[in-house]
């Protein structure tokens, strides 16, 4: 087959150093990618949102399937678009409408109410519902949660520690703080407990595989302090999603997920992202324990996928090919019973302001697995996927955003995986460059 990838994070580069493990997988083309996933396939100098122009370059390649990372494309539409071309590729994604479970927090709120998926209350309002939205506001306690409705590129949640500053800020998003994404605000319960991301492949017909769960690290400083980002690392598998936890997730949040997409009409062919926290108090008619949705996302998640990835001993090609022919329970998934964690190397600054450019060193090294290696193979070496890296002019490997990159390693247990990991922190070399000592530490207690 010959496979289109769209993105160019650490999630596709991720993707993209599977896909191609894969003997399916005649010819791999990234488009945009980044300096990573040139060791993987062809990089195409085209933007995830230039529908005409990847249709072009499908026709041109003959592409068999296109595999779509990033969640603003599907938001727009592409599944859609390729759906009404003759002989066009399979795409792997929800349709338009479906993709409003990542792209409208308002609409996400009411299937899950629909179909009785355990959430947070809530209740969404407009700027001429503002004074209903602080009365609503009254009835919660501390903290209080405000999210903008639509794509904010992350940074559309607010958690407030007390009732002014919940007004205050409610105030401000729905008078533009997001653009038109904060037009409409949800506010909603807090939920406190502990998160943990899980992720659903689902080919449209009603079958589904739960992959390996995963566990996100958002904060930029070590204890899980300071400004949210697009996460600094990650582990796999989570202690506490044992299988009386995962026992409770699919039958309470997957299967009515699946199920309530297909009663709905919503076309669903590729990955659901469930965010989730592990109750740790009574809310509701929920229990301390029990696990409840925070968000629906319509994608891998990023770092997670440089995780989950590397546990996946199945053929992903092979599962994406079931996804698109609707036969998905026919095909086998297996999972590497070891621990994983990526470690995200960042720029100085990051997440506020930071310079790009610099060049890298210590990617050759010998701790790192060089072109397509399987996992198996990868017990002493850690992996390196590229997020935010260009070359420059010279051929060098230089930064080129917020997140940089991702080295995951391989272990027995968190310890020995995170180790292995520091190792190859420490190796790379950049200006500025920063990164979490901690990743995985705070789940030793379980």
């Amino acid at each position: 087959m010959k496979v289109l990838l769209l993105g160019s994070g650490g999630r596709e580069c991720a993707i993209a150093w599977k896909l191609v493990q894969s003997p399916k997988c005649n010819q791999l083309f990234i488009a945009p990618g980044n300096a990573g996933t040139s060791a993987y396939g062809q990089n195409v100098a085209i933007k995830v949102n230039e529908f005409d122009k990847i249709a072009d370059f499908c026709k041109q390649e003959q592409i068999d399937l296109i595999v779509v990372g990033p969640e603003d494309p599907l938001v727009n539409g592409i599944v859609d678009y390729f759906e009404q071309i003759p002989n066009a590729p399979k795409v792997i994604g929800p349709s338009k409408a479906a993709a409003q479970l990542e792209g409208s927090k308002d609409f996400a709120k009411g299937f899950m109410t629909r179909h009785q998926v355990p959430t947070a209350r809530y209740r969404s309002f407009t700027a001429a519902e503002y004074d209903e939205a602080c009365s609503f506001l009254e009835e919660l306690q501390a903290p209080y949660v405000l999210k903008a409705d639509g794509l904010a590129a992350g940074k559309g949640v607010l958690i407030l520690p007390t009732l002014d500053e919940a007004k205050k800020e409610l105030k401000e998003m729905l008078g533009g703080m997001f653009g038109a994404a904060s037009a409409t605000v949800v506010i909603e319960e807090f939920m406190s407990g502990i998160e943990c991301s899980v992720f659903v492949l689902t080919d449209g017909n009603g079958h589904y595989k739960i992959l390996p769960v995963a566990k996100d690290y958002k904060r930029i400083g070590e204890g899980d302090t300071g400004l949210n980002t697009g996460g600094m690392g990650n582990c796999s598998p989570v202690p506490f999603a044992d299988e009386v936890f995962m026992q409770k997730v699919e039958e309470r949040i997957v299967r009515p997920t699946i199920e309530g997409l297909k009663a709905e009409g919503l076309k669903y062919k590729g990955f659901i992202f469930l965010g989730l926290i592990r109750m740790d108090r009574d809310i509701q008619h929920y229990h301390a324990g029990d696990p409840m949705v925070i968000e629906y996302n319509v994608r891998m998640g990023d770092p997670e996928t440089e995780v989950v990835m590397p546990r996946i001993q199945s053929d992903l090609l092979d599962l994406l090919e079931g996804v698109a022919e609707g036969n998905l329970d026919e095909k086998s998934l297996e999972i590497d019973p070891r621990t994983a964690v990526t470690v995200v190397l960042v720029s100085g600054g990051y997440p506020g302001s930071y310079e790009k450019g610099k060049v890298m060193t210590g990617l050759d090294n010998a701790l790192f697995t060089q072109g397509v290696v399987a996992p198996a193979q990868n017990a002493e070496k850690s992996i390196l996927f590229h997020a935010g890296t260009a070359l420059n002019a010279n051929g060098e490997t230089v930064t080129a955003g917020g997140r940089v990159i991702c080295v995951t390693s391989y272990g027995d247990d968190r310890n020995a995986a995170l180790a292995q990991s520091m190792r190859g922190a420490e190796i790379i070399r950049f200006d500025g460059k920063y990164y979490r000592h901690d990743i995985g530490q705070d789940l030793n207690k379980f």
